[in-house]
């Protein structure tokens, strides 16, 4: 199977899914039912998530496999620092290569359930560049994306320092960055004209979630740091307790929000999906049918 950073020379932008790995075989189910309805929308890869400190580091290798063999998709898999020694990070290195997948996003991670920060193991990585730059001495060739965050990640000292952390993690050997969620886009732009002016000339893909439900607003400002454009909380605010009007006025504006960033030379979006596929799918069709882009199986 191919690896993103050649997929992402083409010429056209390169739309891509996340999934987390279901908890119960109920999830599981509806994991394979949303993968079998966003296949037709012909997506570049998908990436599976790793868990809180590693959590679903078994079942994230199981699904990326299952992704890429049973469906065709290329999928990268998540891998992060918490909890796991060189050793260990070389062990599952080795087990993802022979399953064939050449695809890896390199995460520092979140501390596991019940800690409030991150731990450093022993014989382990503090952060994401050290880990990008393990995943390089190996020798394996796999392409090697990285996390971004324009409205800055929550323990850095400054935007100007967090700048610098991004800029290492590319020196280290990242290929392509992704975004944390953001829903202002001018956000994005200053973020990506400041990465350009650092030095940083590799691929960096928006990540865009759409809001399905009012209770998101607040979890996402929580676990993800962003902002919210006023207009879109006082329209959501207004239809709060009518889910299809809520949905309708979400997807509006995330439409809106892709057709921006694809006239602004965009590589590619990253859909958040929380394992569901209407919002996504929706979002994509409604693209195609202004020519905005072209799907193609």
């Amino acid at each position: 199977m191919y690896k993103i950073s050649e997929k992402l020379k083409e010429l056209m932008p390169v739309f891509s899914f996340e999934f987390f790995p279901p908890k119960n075989s109920e999830g599981e189910d509806l994991l394979m039912h949303t993968i079998r309805e966003l296949k037709p929308l012909n997506p570049g890869y998908v990436s599976v998530t790793y868990g809180a400190g590693g959590s679903t580091r078994s079942k994230t290798r199981d699904w990326v496999r299952s992704i890429q063999n049973d469906f065709g998709i290329a999928a990268m898999a998540h891998l992060t620092c918490v909890g796991a020694s060189r050793d260990e990070i070389r062990s599952i290195l080795d087990d993802l290569y022979s399953d064939g997948i050449r695809n890896i996003m390199a995460l520092r991670g979140d501390p596991p359930k019940g800690q409030d920060s991150f731990a450093v193991h022993k014989d382990g990585f503090r952060y994401a560049s050290e880990l990008i730059e393990f995943i390089r001495s190996t020798g394996y060739d796999f392409s090697i994306g990285a996390a971004a965050y324009p409205e800055v990640h929550c323990e850095a000292v400054s935007a100007k320092q967090d700048l610098i952390n991004l800029k290492t993690k590319v020196d280290a050997g990242a290929d392509f960055l992704i975004t944390q969620l953001f829903f202002d886009n001018q956000k994005f732009f200053d973020f990506r004209s400041k990465a350009i002016a650092a030095g940083i000339s590799i691929p960096l893909i928006p990540g865009i979630m759409p809001i399905t439900a009012f209770r998101q607003i607040e979890r996402f400002t929580l676990m993800a740091g962003c902002s919210f454009p006023e207009d879109l909380i006082d329209s959501l605010t207004s239809v709060q307790d009518a889910p299809d009007q809520l949905l309708k006025l979400s997807l509006d504006f995330s439409l809106n929000q892709c057709e921006e960033l694809l006239k602004n030379e965009v590589p590619g979006i990253h859909f958040y999906t929380l394992n569901q596929s209407k919002a996504t799918a929706t979002i994509l069709d409604r693209l195609n049918q202004s020519r905005i882009i072209s799907i193609t199986g």
